[in-house]
């Protein structure tokens, strides 16, 4: 390994009153000898490579293991979205960057001027994904000749958005695809959804229920909605049939049984024995007794489990439902008139493309695996026990949704320590008033580098730096002396190759509004650049969020990863790469945008009122304010105040559709882009 002298200089210049003097028991000042090069830290493949390219990135970033079949990287380096998985040709994928550049420059650009962040949904991919779970099980249905169907829902609490609702009920009608509520409003916004569905879809009424949202569900009922009551809690039952009987409604009802399947993931934690909610086998019994007594055991026809979110095996799957589906029988035999056991939600998604039974954020098993899983189980149980198949439902959500949506932020400053120079000349300085354990430190760091002994360099940097930092605490060390000696450290580490500085990148977004989930549970999510992927990225960092919290931060990242391969930030503010407007005609049209929330909207959530505030600042204007340029100033400013965009405001919906050139009057456009501003 070539030799690296490094010249050592003081970080700062001396204050007045420091003297230069220079203790010659130390060793004359001379270059450190024997230093390595600095190591290049980043990945083996960016190593081996001396010219880059967009596959490259795509292998750096796990695109082809997360984002398949949906998103894959141009030949421009630019991300791209494959509205239709597998069968989307190549003149229908949608660059993003054309995408975010069309939305964020400004109207006389033709573009919308719209702010950054953006949130971007492709409700083709809502579409492509709700076929292919449907697919998935109609095929494991005809494959194995099951004597049923399978019928899902959609729980609204993964994503209540409007748009995102309407289109689930759209695109699901030809399925007869329903949705699941948990609580009164989502209650309120699926009966309403759908009025436009299909007559047989199925409204799945969970949570915890009080009399009103038992009378709201009866209500539904009445509007020949496909209604079903599930039993959470065991005294729900006396508030369904009394309330039924006033309303004279014929309730269907079904009951979330406690399993004692469970995995051990962070989302396992929720079922089993202990879980929150549902009833155990003996709660069942007596509701049963119950119904039966009532004459309303005709009314039992659901059967409701959840073993848990991101369930992570297909062996884990099968082993709940067919516990389940024992449940199921038995209830059966006991003369309740089941026909649909609802198997809940569970099917995960793979965030970091590990393929891996064993993580939290991945699974092992694609959607026709997992389809066929929950098929061969419940038929294998169901034709030991002499029992009609049922019908099978799933309350799928983050499998239906999370592909379909990107958060698109931007960078607007990066920062990193940086080794300040030093030279040989300065060190009399920088051990000017060490103890002597210090000048000790200092000493036996000089002789390592001298001998090439790079562990114990570090070794005693850190010892040298740890007494400093003790002086100074002391008041006996001054600040350009720590600098110093904290510069000298950084230099060794950086010389060895030991120092990999990583750089803090802010964006323009707010981690607990943005990413709540990161912030809250810990839940990751795949994080890269949009464009640029034709170059070899060359720094590594965090991203930090533009709140004054200091868990604003994002500093966790698939694979494992406590840092980001990233680009050098360019301070213009703009994007590189790609296309523009004057590449030709996009695969997309703007139809629709809405302006997101202001700073009097976020104020009047929390019972402020943006309005009297305005009066009372301009009193105070009026009363402390006697410049009349700055009264002129102050009063042309206010009240515009409230109207002022707030960070985590600066989010716009895209939806790209599909459609044809003909039917929308576009000659050149083949995709529509609907914008939302929240």
């Amino acid at each position: 390994m070539p030799a690296l002298a490094c010249c050592v200089d003081a970080a700062v210049a001396p204050p007045p009153g420091y003297a230069f003097a220079w203790d010659s028991s130390l060793p004359a000042p001379e270059p450190f000898f024997g230093v390595p090069p600095p190591t290049n830290t980043t990945s083996a493949t960016t190593i081996e490579h001396s010219h880059w390219s967009p596959s490259l990135s795509s292998a750096l970033y796990k695109i082809d293991g997360w984002g398949a079949p949906y998103f894959s990287v141009n030949s421009s380096g630019n991300m791209t979205v494959r509205p239709y998985g597998t069968a989307t040709l190549p003149h229908q994928e949608i660059d993003l960057l054309k995408v975010v550049k069309k939305a964020s420059e400004p109207k006389p650009s033709c573009g919308l001027g719209l702010q950054l962040p953006l949130i971007i949904r492709f409700p083709d991919v809502l579409k492509n994904r709700l076929e292919s779970l449907q697919s998935a099980f109609d095929f494991a249905i005809q494959a194995r000749g099951y004597g049923s169907h399978y019928q899902g829902v959609y729980p609204v609490k993964c994503n209540q958005d409007r748009f995102v609702v309407e289109d689930i009920v759209k695109f699901g009608s030809q399925f007869g695809f329903g949705l699941e509520a948990g609580s009164k409003p989502e209650l309120l916004l699926a009966m309403s959804c759908l009025c436009k569905g299909s007559p047989d879809a199925l409204l799945i009424c969970n949570g915890f229920k009080d009399a009103e949202y038992i009378w709201l569900a009866l209500v539904a009922r009445k509007l020949l909605l496909n209604t079903v009551i599930v039993l959470e809690q065991e005294e729900e039952l006396d508030l369904v049939i009394n309330l039924s009987q006033k309303l004279a409604v014929r309730p269907v009802i079904g009951v979330r049984a406690k399993l004692r399947t469970k995995h051990s993931g962070h989302f396992g934690s929720t079922s089993g024995e202990k879980g929150k909610f549902g009833l155990t086998t003996t709660q069942i019994l007596r509701v049963v007794k119950s119904l039966e007594q009532s004459g309303m055991l005709d009314c039992l026809q659901l059967l409701h489990f959840h073993i848990g979110s991101q369930i992570p095996s297909t062996a884990l799957l099968a082993d709940g439902v067919g516990e389940a589906a024992q449940i199921y029988c038995e209830l059966v035999r006991l003369g309740a008139c089941m026909r649909v056991i609802d198997i809940g939600g569970g099917l995960g998604i793979d965030y970091d493309g590990s393929k891996s039974a064993d993580s939290d954020i991945s699974v092992s098993y694609n959607l026709e695996e997992y389809a066929a899983a929950v098929v061969q189980a419940v038929q294998f149980v169901c034709d030991r026990k002499s029992v009609k198949h049922p019908v099978i439902c799933s309350e799928s959500g983050r499998a239906i949704v999370s592909h379909h949506s990107i958060l698109i932020f931007e960078a607007v400053s990066a920062s990193v320590y940086d080794v300040p120079p030093m030279s040989s000349h300065g060190l009399p300085y920088l051990v000017d008033g060490l103890t002597e354990g210090g000048c000790a430190d200092y000493r036996n760091l000089h002789d390592a580098a001298i001998r090439g002994e790079y562990d114990t360099c570090l070794l005693y940097a850190d010892q040298l730096k740890q007494r400093c930092v003790e002086q100074f605490k002391e008041g006996s060390l001054g600040i350009e002396q720590l600098a110093a000696v904290d510069g000298l450290c950084d230099l060794v580490s950086k010389a060895i190759g030991a120092s990999n500085p990583v750089r803090t990148y802010h964006v323009n977004l707010s981690v607990f509004t943005s990413i709540p989930d990161f912030w809250g549970i810990g839940q990751l999510f795949p994080i890269i650049p949009i464009h640029r992927l034709d170059q070899r990225p060359g720094v590594r960092g965090i991203l930090s969020d533009l709140t004054c919290d200091s868990d604003g931060k994002i500093d966790k990242f698939i694979g494992g990863e406590s840092s980001l391969p990233l680009h050098e930030f360019e301070g213009d503010g703009g994007f590189s790469g790609g296309g523009g407007p004057s590449d030709g005609p996009h695969s997309f049209a703007v139809t629709l945008a809405v302006p997101g929330p202001s700073c009097g909207d976020v104020l009047r959530v929390m019972q402020h009122e943006p309005e009297l505030m305005f009066e009372t600042l301009k009193h105070r204007a009026e009363e402390f304010v006697h410049d009349d340029n700055d009264v002129m100033i102050v009063m042309a400013v206010l009240p515009i105040l409230p109207t002022l965009k707030t960070s985590s405001g600066h989010i716009v919906v895209l939806e790209l559709v599909l459609a044809f050139p003909s039917q929308l009057f576009l000659s050149n456009s083949s995709f529509v882009v609907e914008v939302v501003c929240f």
